[in-house]
């Protein structure tokens, strides 16, 4: 089983590229499946100017990158909350894809500076994944104070209380992509 987990802020000084460690390493120390973190900040993506299958020459890291989420068996979703809204980073590439999120199952993750942990962002992201088509999982995993929940390595300050949370919220997710084998056989 495979999970990519996409890291949303192309931002000098992000911290929610914490949180797509912290996932990362506790999928992985777990055995809970392979994970790849899909950092936006590293694919240095333009702003596309039409969806993927609609461009005549895509470039070799926009087919990369669409391959990675159509192969993965399920997809967590990093984001911070800028101004109530989500990235323009996230939402270009939302946008590119359309057959590659159809019926996947899709976790979101939301951070934030301040104290209500990027909650604000989680509508408006549904909104988009569900027309879409997307399958997003109903488990939500809000950080508040990211800078100070996680240090730059992803490692939670609070370790049996951030496990306690991201169990709950993997077990979301890993119930759904298995109800959609189930589903599709």
């Amino acid at each position: 089983m495979t999970i990519a987990i996409i890291s949303a802020s192309v931002r000098i000084g992000r911290n929610s590229n914490r949180v797509a460690t912290f996932f990362k390493n506790y999928i992985e120390t777990n055995n809970l499946a392979s994970a790849e973190i899909l950092d936006l900040l590293q694919y240095q993506f333009p702003i596309f100017d039409e969806r993927l299958k609609f461009q005549k020459t895509p470039s070799p890291k926009t087919i990369e990158f669409a391959q990675k989420i159509k192969s993965a068996d399920g997809v967590i979703i990093v984001t911070p909350e800028y101004n109530g809204g989500y990235p323009a980073s996230l939402k270009n590439v939302v946008d590119l894809l359309i057959d590659e999120w159809k019926k996947k199952p899709i976790a979101i993750a939301t951070v934030s500076a301040g104290a209500f942990g990027g909650t604000q962002v989680i509508m408006s992201l549904q909104f988009s994944l569900w027309k879409m088509q997307a399958w997003v999982v109903p488990a939500m995993f809000p950080v508040p104070k990211v800078s100070e929940s996680f240090d730059e390595q992803g490692n939670p300050t609070d370790n049996p209380g951030t496990e306690k949370r991201a169990k709950s919220f993997i077990d979301e997710l890993l119930w759904c992509i298995e109800a959609k084998k189930r589903m599709t056989n």
